[in-house]
């Protein structure tokens, strides 16, 4: 089991809400075709045939493909957000819809996620807050995960941390923000805000 995450602008374009609807992600990258079956230098070379630039550039968008294309598999976890929320989905396979190969759109490279559960920003697990900062397009989480349920160990230092009374103030602090955050959601006039928010607060309740 792995966990992934993907940043939810591909080519400047703002999808998260395309991505919990349609059930995907995707992550830009026009004009290099199928990679389904092209090892790590024939997606160097068709890179390089699309004009993306020798050096760094080159080098972060070949280790994007590769771990988007390949290191993913089926069944693995990748988490996006957007200003509020963390989304956690299961992963299906790897897919090229030539339909969105585009400089305009760039929806080619596909994977179909199942969306498992919504958790507010402040109530993840800390180093996963941590990591989700970083700027990179996809990346994979390199610390430890748990053996299984992960759908609840992301938030597992804080709900255990309010159990046992061991969370810190900055901790505290955090839960008590969600929390608030939570409550001004559940008066939100969109109503799939309104129920995610109620979600969260039964899920916080147990």
């Amino acid at each position: 089991m792995k966990l992934f995450q993907v940043k939810t602008e591909p080519l400047g374009v703002e999808r998260v809400q395309e991505f919990l609807e349609d059930n995907y992600v995707c992550i830009g990258y026009t004009g290099v075709g199928d990679l389904e079956n092209a090892g790590k230098e024939e997606m160097r070379k068709r890179l390089v045939l699309t004009g993306t630039p020798e050096g760094a550039e080159l080098d972060a968008a070949l280790d994007h493909l590769q771990i988007f294309v390949h290191d993913m598999q089926d069944g693995d976890y990748v988490l996006i957000t957007d200003e509020e929320w963390a989304y956690l989905g299961d992963l299906g396979d790897y897919f090229y819809a030539d339909t969105y190969d585009s400089a305009e759109d760039g929806r080619c490279h596909r994977r179909g996620v199942t969306w498992l559960k919504s958790v507010p920003l402040a109530m993840l697990h800390h180093t996963l807050r941590e990591w989700l900062t970083e700027a990179a397009v996809v990346s994979q989480y390199t610390g430890i995960l748990p053996g299984a349920r992960l759908d609840l160990w992301i938030t597992e230092s804080t709900t255990e941390g309010l159990v046992s009374g061991k969370i810190g103030y900055v901790e505290d602090e955090l839960v008590a923000e969600a929390l608030t955050v939570l409550k001004a959601a559940l008066q939100s006039e969109d109503a799939e805000r309104r129920e995610r928010a109620a979600i969260a607060i039964l899920q916080y309740a147990k």
